[in-house]
């Protein structure tokens, strides 16, 4: 099987061109994807803890860590203490973040719409379908359960 033939790396290099042009839009903005993606999970009105921005981005600790760091440092976003756990901070958006995240969504929708428009609605839903299944495969340990490969 040759690798072009492979679903990883289909998915890999599908994924890798879609994180370059988005990376391409975020700089005209002097962003970052990840920036981008982060004020896109930011609740608006009460903040998230940062403890639950990791997983829900799929971003380790450190990772996330210099990205919010980065993203004080441009006034996109502020800490808090959690007033309801005192040892827990909040991450909220500045004002001028949330300019920042309503540019984001409007590329995220400018991107799916394109999509819609020339993918079938039943593809983009075969394509939901496959990509929950890999998902469930992936976290129910089904790929590599020690069994030989045959």
């Amino acid at each position: 099987m040759q690798k072009e033939q492979t679903i990883d790396h289909v998915l890999r290099a599908t994924w890798q061109s879609v994180a370059k042009m988005y990376n391409e839009q975020a700089a005209k903005h002097d962003s970052t994807m990840a920036m981008a993606f982060v004020l896109l999970n930011v609740d608006i009105e009460n903040g998230t803890p940062s403890t639950a921005l990791g997983p829900l981005m799929g971003m380790e600790p450190t990772s996330l860590s210099r990205i919010l760091k980065s993203m004080e440092g441009k006034k996109l976003i502020y800490r808090e203490k959690n007033p309801i756990d005192g040892r827990g901070i909040l991450i909220k958006i500045t004002e001028f973040g949330l300019e920042k995240r309503n540019i984001s969504k409007e590329h995220v929708f400018k991107f799916n719409e394109t999509l819609r428009k020339h993918i079938s609605e039943e593809k983009i839903n075969h394509f939901f379908e496959v990509t929950e299944t890999i998902s469930q495969l992936i976290n129910d340990k089904n790929i590599f359960n020690n069994k030989p490969i045959k």
